[in-house]
């Protein structure tokens, strides 16, 4: 793993951003595994600023999310469909029927995923993946766990990861309890990752996974497996 400590989420979020344009104007046809959350959002914003300057264009991209809650509707304002819209393409030149997020509201969940398996082999490996890492270590919507899932999968979401995103709703019994992610291999698949963390809360799980050992508890630490990572962190992160 490449390590980069930023003072500052700002500077993080700078520096994700350089690294995402490099990728974007490196091909015609870029293909972006994406992510959700409060941490990606300050590199969305810079992404946004690149396109509008015209130092980068989305018109031949190609996005395919990580994960969604389910059950949820696209237009719900918790969505991550809707998020993704709210925060990058609703405001840059992106073709919207390129973008890709899991059914939330799939009639069988368990299909969904098997769609969205294809989906994200029919586009190609992502030229790079973008992730954020959960106070206990999980990528995407892979929590800890004695075995952790390959494939895009229905996962079961931990009272620690519905207690962080229930800021997100009107209460937190209004956190879906499930949701449709990506598997640990799928995640793995694309040609580079970078993942993001700020912020003391995320200390420990940053650590967990530097450590350089492969933990169940820590599913970020599955990342050791991959021969291109870089981790951008705030020094508040890397230093607790």
């Amino acid at each position: 793993m490449k390590l980069i400590v930023c003072k500052d989420y700002e500077e993080m979020s700078t520096v994700a951003a350089d690294i995402m344009a490099d990728v974007i104007t490196a091909s015609d046809a870029p293909v972006l595994g994406l992510a959700t959350g409060s941490t990606p959002v300050g590199m969305y914003k810079k992404l946004i600023e690149m396109n509008r300057a015209g130092e980068i264009d989305f018109s031949g991209v190609t996005t395919v999310n990580l994960d969604e809650y389910y059950p949820i509707a696209p237009d719900n304002d918790q969505s991550y469909r809707y998020f993704m819209n709210e925060n990058l393409f609703d405001h840059v030149n992106i073709n919207k029927a390129r973008t890709f997020v899991p059914n939330g509201m799939a009639d069988d969940p368990e299909a969904a995923c098997e769609a969205y398996e294809a989906i994200v082999a029919s586009v190609g490996a992502a030229d790079i993946q973008v992730l954020g890492i959960g106070q206990n270590g999980h990528i995407g919507f892979n929590e800890p766990a004695d075995a952790l899932e390959v494939k895009t999968h229905v996962t079961g979401l931990t009272e620690s990861t519905i207690r962080a995103n229930a800021r997100f709703f009107a209460s937190e019994a209004d956190v879906p309890t499930k949701a449709l992610t990506m598997g640990i291999g799928t995640i793995l698949g694309a040609k580079k990752i970078i993942i993001l963390a700020n912020g003391t809360s995320k200390h420990e799980a940053v650590s967990k996974m530097l450590a350089g050992k492969l933990d169940t508890s820590c599913p970020a630490s599955m990342l050791n497996l991959h021969a291109d990572v870089t981790v951008i962190c705030d020094e508040a992160a890397y230093n607790g």
